[in-house]
């Protein structure tokens, strides 16, 4: 259990360490407590008598605590342990251990504690590449308290401060502590860990219990607001208060005084705010928690950029990629501040914009964010299409840390042709024309039933309606019946059959004699692996089904080609999608991952990790939410809630109850007990 991590977390702060509770940072280990893109503790060691510890339990329900049942290592041979240690640990803001150390034994014991504690201060960046560099850390010692600090000019100062409970001494390398107890007796210590910048925090002592339970009724409120579902299925209900949860946990708190949240892209390397992952999951949970995306629309449209930068890749329009805060984005090595290489972001911006007005009829945000929304339409016409030719495409500015790739498929070696030869940039994916198709058609109709602007509504109507022309010319494979992956630099067919397809049908851009070759490519043995689409399909010289975006089933593609595929009358392939996901989920404890193997379910029987998955990512934990609308066919028209179900044999009954919307609440179900 030691090797097996462990993890706490809440918005932007987090901590990972291994079976017992302790944090050993490593190249190989990804340990620590996590604020803000710093590692403010690398190490933090517990021993008793000068022995390690070893590990009986673990308990996790909840995102934000764990515990450990601890027990002096070795002392099972040939003797029953007469000692036992319990330890306790939640996180917000903050991070709170509490020591319970137990005498089981009838004689009185003496027992010597150590606590060691140390920091790097490493940027999330150096943690994820290995590549952390020594840095200068003073240390001062007070009464029961231990200060790390950090500075790197005067732009970026940093600060852990651990403070104990009274009796446990702060030393160079951590906290000791003495303890005698008599027969049976227990006794109890507590530590409360504070990150933190330029501004020291006032010392306090923050209980345990009492942070637990405020967070524990702050969660079930979150999810008594949330809508009931239930279901003679049992894993989908499942599933469905695994994602609710999740949900919360992946929140990132805004800059707004009301306490207002937008989704964090993922566990452990993207807790922040991501431009394509957070309007994706934030469109997925759109039918359950309409503010989610009320905040990341407000929070990315604050961050739009304004000019040029080709450090940052910035343009005018352009919606970010990724906002980081830590030492090397402050400093300028990391051009995340934010980093604007996405060419989906921009769209998607404007796709979210008008589907939360269809739930909610909030026109007062889509006036309000009306120079956002036409700068990104500038932007797609203007610079997303920078040689004119009525596709957006991308070609990275910064080429010493910037993505090559600037779509959901980011990874360097995606674009591949089906004889496995690297596309030249700039590329133009077929997704994102299709989201551009939708963006100008939803535009349309917020020019014309908010903005009062007939001319722009008739003139994005007319770009769809050619694009969506173009589109089938240039894109179409015609010897395969598909569309190709993307246009390269030379504007030539990228000839790979790809899960990319699917989105098309979920933006709307083809027409449905094309529609239904892609149908029948999505649920053949070359793309359907059982438990989802792959991201390529089998066959191809680039295939493999444990390559990142060549070979893989990604939960959050899958949700959004199912609800494709049901938009184009394909609701029996749309649910075997949806179905494969569920049952996928048993295998993964309820928590879909960022993504896993693709290899044929009649191959391995149960689908196989990707060991650097994120768990949880805010886009899988949307894709069951996404399914149900599938699945009960939900769909605001002339502001109510039509419902039109189409449940599988598997479910006999299906009811969410208190959806939010312009309705107010409303009830779905079908099928019956």
């Amino acid at each position: 259990m030691p090797d097996r991590h462990f993890s706490v977390f809440d918005g932007r702060t987090f901590i990972v360490g291994d079976g017992r509770g302790d944090l050993a940072a490593a190249p190989d280990r990804m340990h620590g407590f996590f604020s803000d893109d710093t590692r403010f503790v690398s190490r933090w060691l517990l021993t008793l008598d000068g022995r390690e510890l070893d590990s009986l339990s673990v308990s996790d329900p909840e995102y934000f605590a764990v515990q450990f049942i601890l027990v002096p290592s070795g002392e099972w041979a040939g003797r029953n342990p007469t000692v036992s240690l319990m330890r306790r640990r939640l996180v917000r803001s903050s991070w709170v251990e509490e020591l319970v150390v137990m005498n089981h034994g009838t004689e009185p014991v003496v027992l010597e504690l150590k606590l060691e504690v140390d920091t790097d201060f490493a940027d999330m960046f150096e943690v994820r590449d290995r590549t952390v560099r020594d840095r200068s850390i003073r240390r001062q010692l007070t009464d029961g308290e231990l200060r790390l600090m950090y500075r790197n000019g005067e732009s970026f100062v940093r600060e852990t401060s651990v403070t104990a409970s009274e009796g446990v001494e702060a030393v160079a390398d951590g906290f000791r502590c003495r303890l005698e107890l008599g027969s049976h007796a227990v006794s109890r210590l507590s530590f409360e860990v504070r990150p933190h910048g330029e501004a020291a925090l006032p010392r306090q002592t923050t209980s345990f219990t009492s942070t637990r339970r405020q967070l524990r009724d702050e969660l079930d409120g979150w999810r008594r607001d949330a809508p009931a579902l239930e279901s003679d299925w049992a894993d989908l209900v499942r599933l469905y208060d695994r994602s609710i949860v999740d949900l919360a946990a992946l929140r990132c708190f805004s800059d707004d005084p009301s306490g207002a949240s937008f989704p964090a892209a993922g566990l452990p390397w993207f807790m922040a705010l991501f431009g394509r992952d957070s309007l994706i999951a934030s469109y997925q949970a759109l039918p359950m928690r309409p503010e989610l995306a009320r905040t990341t629309l407000l929070a990315l449209a604050a961050r739009q950029a304004n000019a040029f930068d080709d450090f940052r890749e910035a343009e005018p329009g352009k919606i970010l990629h990724e906002l980081r805060f830590g030492e090397l984005t402050v400093l300028g090595e990391r051009p995340h501040s934010p980093y604007y290489g996405s060419a989906d972001a921009t769209p998607l911006f404007l796709i979210l914009l008008d589907e939360l007005e269809r739930w909610t009829g909030d026109s007062e945000l889509v006036r309000r964010l009306e120079p956002n929304a036409r700068a990104a339409l500038a932007w797609i016409d203007l610079h997303g299409d920078s040689d004119g030719d009525g596709f957006v495409e991308y070609e990275r500015r910064n080429e010493e840390t910037g993505l090559v790739n600037q779509c959901w498929k980011d990874s360097q070696n995606s674009m591949l042709f089906a004889d496995g030869t690297i596309a030249r940039p700039p590329i133009s994916t077929c997704e994102i024309q299709g989201y551009v198709y939708d963006a100008k058609r939803r535009m349309a109709r917020l020019a014309r039933e908010i903005w009062a602007d007939d001319e722009l509504a008739r003139r994005l109507e007319r770009d769809a309606a050619q694009l969506r022309r173009r589109f089938h010319e240039a894109f179409w494979v015609a010897d395969g019946g598909y569309y190709a992956l993307a246009l390269d630099g030379d504007k030539r067919q990228v000839d790979s059959l790809t899960s990319n397809v699917g989105h098309l049908l979920w933006s709307g851009i083809v027409d449905p004699e094309p529609a239904a070759q892609l149908a029948r490519h999505l649920m053949s043995d070359r793309l359907y692996s059982g438990w989802g689409v792959r991201t390529m399909a089998e066959g191809h010289a680039g295939y493999n089904p444990i390559e990142y975006h060549n070979g893989t089933v990604w939960p959050h593609d899958n949700s959004l080609i199912a609800h494709g595929l049901a938009a184009y009358g394909y609701r029996d392939e749309a649910l075997a999608i949806g179905m494969a996901l569920v049952e996928a989920a048993t295998h993964f404890e309820y928590r879909l991952p960022e993504v896993f193997a693709g290899y044929p379910r009649s191959l391995t029987d149960f689908p196989v990790e990707y060991p650097t998955a994120a768990r949880p990512q805010a886009w899988s934990t949307g894709a069951p939410l996404l399914f149900l609308r599938t699945l009960l066919g939900l769909e605001p028209r002339d502001g109510e809630l039509t419902v039109k179900p189409s449940l599988p044999d598997r479910i006999g009954y299906l009811s969410l109850r208190n959806i939010p919307g312009r309705w107010g609440r409303a009830t779905a179900a079908a099928g019956s007990r």
